[in-house]
C-alpha cells in the first residue's frame, strides 16, 4: 500500500485546497476529521479520483503516512489545537512532526514546541496567508519551531507556496519555537494597517471629494501600476466596480461595522509587552472597534451635526497627495512592524532573517506588493538595519512624500475626516526624527509625585537622580524600572 507523504487534519475550506494543493504538487495526502461525513463527502467529491486517502480515525491516518509522520493541523486556534496534539502522541511515536497551520498566539507555539519535544516528537507553528485561493494556488508560509523538523517538511512547503517571479519560494525556515506564528502575527497586523489606510483614503476621496465609486475605481485602477503597486490595491480596484443586480456599487450598501479576529489586537499587545511604538496598527485596531460601535456614532453623528465639507482646492492634485500620504503611511507601518520583529527576537533569542521575511510576504499572501521587494534590499544591504526609515532609499522616499502627507493630514483635520492611520504615522516619523522630545518634563513629573528618579543630559547614562521638588519630600527614591 502507498503510503502519504503528509496527513492533514480538519477538512474546513483552508484545509481542502491546501489538500488540494498539495496533491497537484505530486504529494500523497490522508486527510481526517472530526466529523467523518465530511472526510468521505470530500473524498468522493473534489478528492475523487486524486492520490488522497480518507481517514475515519486518527489511528488510521497514522498507519497511512510515511514515516517520519507528518501531520498538518487546519483547526481553530486554541482548545482544539491542545486537544489534538493530545489525540495525536497516543497514535504518533518519538521523530513524527506535528504541524500547526493555524492562526495560534505564538506564546501557545513557544509552549505546544517545549511540551512535544519534550515527547520526543517535533513540533512546526507555520503561518500560513492568502486565504482560500492562496491555500489553494499557492500561500505564503512561515514555519518556525523544532529546526531538527525543517528538513522534512521544507519540500513540501516549498513545493506547495507561492513563487516570486524568479522561482524563489514565499516561504522558508524563520526561527524557532513561536518565531514563524509571531512573523505571521505581525503580518496580520500589518495587513490591518494596510487595509485601514485605503479605506482612509478612499472615505477621503468619497467624502471630501464627493467623488463616485467609479470615478475611486479609476483612481485604484491607476494607483495599482504605481509603488503601491499590491493585492489590497488591486481588490479595491475590483469591489468599488462591483455592481448590485440594480447596477448601484454593492460597496455602499455594505455595513461600515468591521469585523476582527484577534491577530491585529494580538500584535498590539506584543507592542506594548516589548515597549515598541506599533502606533499605526494599533490605531487600525482601534479604527474597526470604533466602526463595531455603529449605533452610538449614528447617534453621535445627530448630536455633532456637522455641514458636509467642501473642497475648494485643486482635486487631482489633492488625489496625487492622498497617493502620496498613503504610500509614506505604508512605509512607517512596516518600519514599526520590522523594529517589533528584532525586539522580539532579541527576547526570545530568535535568528530571524528580515530580508527572508520579506521575500516570503512577496506573494501569495495579502499583504503581498512590489513594495517588499524594496525592504529586502534594505535588510540584505544592512542586514544590522534598526529602522527602515534609516535606509538610504526610504530615507529618500519619505524626504520626496512628506509635503503631501502633511497637506492630507491637516486636510483630515481641517475637514473633520477621520484618519487615525495616517495621522498617527506622521505623528510617529515626527517623533522618531526628533532629538529632544518633552519626556524630560514627563521624567520631571514622575519623580516629583512618585519618586521614581531621572537621568541627566550633564552625566552619564544609567546614574539616577532624585530632587525634593517641595522641599518637604524625603530623599529616597521609588525603585526604577523601565516599561
Amino acid at each position: 500500500m502507498q503510503k502519504a507523504d503528509i496527513g492533514l487534519v480538519g477538512l474546513a475550506v483552508m484545509g481542502e485546497n491546501l489538500i488540494m494543493n498539495m496533491e497537484s504538487k505530486g504529494f500523497t495526502v490522508a486527510c481526517y476529521n472530526r466529523t467523518v461525513e465530511k472526510v468521505d463527502a470530500f473524498v468522493n467529491g473534489r478528492a475523487k479520483g486524486k492520490n488522497i486517502i480518507g481517514c475515519h480515525s486518527l489511528e488510521e491516518l497514522a498507519a497511512n503516512l510515511a514515516k517520519p509522520r507528518k501531520v498538518f493541523l487546519m483547526v481553530k486556534a486554541g482548545a482544539a489545537v491542545d486537544g489534538m496534539i493530545e489525540n495525536l502522541l497516543k497514535v504518533l511515536e518519538p521523530g513524527d512532526i506535528i504541524v500547526d497551520g493555524g492562526n495560534s498566539h505564538f506564546p501557545d507555539t513557544i509552549r505546544r514546541t517545549q511540551y512535544v519535544e519534550s515527547k520526543g516528537l517535533l513540533y512546526v507553528g507555520t503561518g500560513v496567508s492568502g486565504g482560500e485561493e492562496g491555500a489553494l494556488k499557492g500561500p505564503s508560509m512561515m514555519p518556525g519551531g523544532s529546526p531538527a523538523a525543517w528538513p522534512y517538511v521544507k519540500d513540501i512547503f516549498q513545493g506547495i507556496c507561492a513563487k516570486v517571479e524568479d522561482g524563489t519560494p514565499c516561504c522558508d525556515w524563520v526561527g524557532e519555537n513561536g518565531a514563524g506564528h509571531f512573523v505571521k502575527m505581525v503580518h496580520n497586523g500589518i495587513e490591518y494597517g494596510d487595509m485601514q489606510l485605503i479605506c482612509e483614503s478612499y472615505q477621503l476621496m468619497r467624502d471630501l471629494l464627493g467623488m463616485s465609486d467609479d470615478e475611486m475605481h479609476e483612481v485604484f485602477k491607476k494607483w495599482n501600476t504605481t509603488e503601491l503597486d499590491s493585492y489590497l490595491i488591486e481588490i479595491t480596484r475590483d469591489i468599488l466596480a462591483f455592481k448590485d443586480t440594480d447596477g448601484s456599487p454593492i460597496v455602499e450598501k455594505i455595513l461600515d461595522t468591521a469585523g476582527q479576529k484577534g491577530t491585529g489586537k494580538w500584535t498590539g499587545i506584543a507592542a506594548l509587552d516589548e515597549g515598541v511604538p506599533l502606533t499605526l496598527i494599533g490605531e487600525a485596531v482601534f479604527a474597526r472597534c470604533l466602526s463595531a460601535m455603529k449605533n452610538d456614532r449614528v447617534e453621535a453623528a445627530k448630536a455633532y451635526a456637522r455641514p458636509k465639507p467642501e473642497f475648494k482646492g485643486d482635486k487631482a492634485a489633492f488625489i496625487e497627495a492622498i497617493r502620496q500620504a498613503l504610500y509614506a503611511s505604508k512605509i512607517i507601518s512596516y518600519a514599526q512592524g520590522y523594529t517589533l520583529m528584532r525586539t522580539a527576537a532579541k527576547t526570545y533569542n530568535w535568528n530571524l532573517n528580515y530580508g527572508g521575511i520579506a521575500l516570503m510576504w512577496r506573494g501569495g499572501c495579502i499583504i503581498r506588493s512590489v513594495f517588499l521587494g524594496k525592504i529586502k534590499e534594505a535588510y540584505d544591504n544592512n542586514p544590522q538595519l534598526s529602522n527602515l526609515l534609516l535606509d538610504p532609499y526610504f530615507k529618500a522616499t519619505i524626504e520626496k512624500l512628506v509635503p503631501a502627507w502633511r497637506q492630507v493630514a491637516a486636510a483630515a483635520l481641517q475637514y473633520g475626516i477621520p484618519a487615525p492611520t495616517m495621522t498617527s504615522a506622521l505623528s510617529y516619523f515626527d517623533g522618531y526624527t526628533t532629538e529632544r522630545l518633552p519626556a524630560n518634563l514627563l521624567q520631571a513629573q514622575r519623580d516629583y509625585f512618585g519618586a521614581h528618579t531621572y537621568e541627566r543630559l550633564d552625566k552619564p547614562r544609567g546614574e539616577f537622580f532624585h530632587t525634593n521638588w517641595t522641599g518637604h519630600g524625603g530623599s529616597t527614591s521609588a525603585a526604577t524600572y523601565n516599561a
